[in-house]
């Protein structure tokens, strides 16, 4: 299975609290995130991992570049307007088979990515897409499921007996990319709207409960995730 990272975003906002380091080289338990996205993707048996990141990433590409001697990274180097058209970029090195797809500061447990990526494999559904009922987010896209957690929508509010959050994880097929196409050629913009778009084609969606993911957004963030991994970590 190929995975595929977004790195393309500035982290203006963790720069604007005093950040030095760009988001992606933000250290957790001592390692850059993108570094451990990475080493996980391998453990799950990555064929190849597609990384976008924007053309102002000047130490985040030297940084990749010595990786790639190790790892089988592709490397994509565009600045784009939104996540969803860094997405388009990349999604052709991510056709002919399934594919898994997250944004580089989503924190999550290890153990539960490795099952998660383990059942998209055998599962019928178009995408299996993470989500979780850890609600600590700026602009939640709350997913309203059926009993068999299939997904029905996507709202930008909650609708009675939502619990679930998109958790900015996403595997997914070579119908999802169709769709993607056709959102990009309407002019769309944003992820949630892509999401959206994959219910109205009819694509079958399932959603995936992880106990908890963060988003690193702010310094905050890397506090509690830094906790989070750390209580994890102590528990093996």
């Amino acid at each position: 299975m190929n995975f595929a990272i977004i790195a393309a975003g500035e982290g203006s906002r963790l720069q604007q609290e005093g950040a030095t380091l760009p988001k992606p080289l933000t250290l957790l338990q001592g390692k850059p995130m993108i570094d451990r996205l990475i080493e996980l993707f391998m453990r799950c048996d990555a064929e190849r991992i597609v990384i976008i990141i924007n053309s102002e990433s000047v130490e985040l590409k030297e940084h990749l570049d010595l990786l790639a001697v190790h790892y089988p990274l592709q490397l994509v180097v565009q600045t784009t307007p939104s996540s969803m058209h860094s997405f388009s970029v990349i999604s052709p090195y991510l056709r002919g088979g399934k594919f898994c797809l997250t944004t580089v500061d989503t924190i999550f447990d290890e153990e539960e990515f490795s099952h998660y990526i383990t059942n998209f494999a055998t599962t019928k559904a178009d995408g299996l897409f993470a989500v979780t009922d850890y609600i600590d987010d700026e602009k939640p896209l709350y997913v309203s499921t059926d009993a068999t957690n299939r997904v029905c929508s996507f709202n930008d509010s909650a609708n009675e007996g939502d619990k679930f959050i998109s958790g900015g994880v996403y595997c997914l097929n070579d119908k999802a990319l169709d769709v993607l196409d056709r959102c990009i050629a309407e002019g769309r913009s944003r992820m949630r709207n892509y999401q959206r778009a994959l219910i109205e084609d009819g694509l079958f969606i399932q959603a995936y409960p992880f106990s908890k993911i963060i988003d690193v957004d702010h310094i905050e963030d890397i506090v509690k995730a830094e906790q989070f991994l750390n209580k994890k970590t102590a528990r093996k």
